[in-house]
């Protein structure tokens, strides 16, 4: 039952899905929040991504999915930003090379678990990466979201006090995670994080959205 809500969701929303926005904003030059990018392309389209290792960006890949040409972008087509604010940013990195999860279906709207993408990037960016979190994710646990909004899509904003509401298994590399966090268009590919010895570490990436709550894939972004 909780799998096929999930797979009702939209990939992308529109709006925030709560009446309370909690949403506010995080510096986007201070750790952890300088791992966090934002993806936007030659078509227009912008995503946000976390950095996991100096020259690799994870982000979801319907995000790089061109629908005129029923194709993923070239990633010639990609603009990775870093300490992105008000139109400036500190780092811009093009990327090298995509590899998307196995099986994503580009035409398929409804969530799939192979809906991530690893950005090779051209040169390494000189901030901290965030780590993946390795331990186990149940409902209740405390998480936070960060990512660039469609309605505030010049600032970095964070939700910081929500949480996991279920979790659905799909196989031995990807987990959906059903989730309370404020979010909109422009967040997919956000990292949801956790607190982990006095930092954050990222659970999923996020995907897609309803009116009653925001879905997040866990897979095995190392591949």
């Amino acid at each position: 039952m909780r799998l096929a809500a999930a797979l009702a969701l939209v990939v992308v929303a529109a709006a925030t899905a709560h009446t309370e926005d909690r949403r506010v904003p995080v510096d986007p030059n201070e750790p952890p929040w300088n791992a966090i990018a934002k993806v936007q392309s030659n078509i227009g389209e912008h995503c946000s991504g976390a950095l996991i290792a100096p020259s690799v960006v994870v982000t979801a890949a319907h995000c790089l999915y061109n629908p005129r040409t029923r194709a993923l972008l070239q990633p010639v087509s990609l603009h990775v930003l870093f300490g992105y604010q008000r139109a400036q940013y500190h780092w811009h990195r093009q990327v090298t090379r995509i590899t998307v999860g196995l099986g994503f279906d580009g035409t398929n709207g409804r969530p799939q678990p192979g809906d991530w993408a690893r950005l090779e990037l051209a040169e390494a960016v000189p901030v901290t990466p965030l780590t993946l979190f390795d331990g186990g994710v149940g409902p209740g646990m405390a998480v936070a979201l960060a990512g660039y909004n469609q309605d505030r899509a010049q600032l970095l904003m964070a939700d910081l006090a929500c949480h996991v509401l279920h979790v659905t298994a799909l196989s031995p590399s990807a987990t959906f995670l059903a989730h309370d966090c404020a979010a909109t268009r422009g967040t997919s590919g956000a990292p949801l994080l956790t607190r982990r010895d006095g930092g954050w570490a990222v659970i999923a990436i996020n995907i897609a959205a309803s009116r009653a709550e925001n879905l997040a894939l866990s897979a095995r972004f190392e591949k």
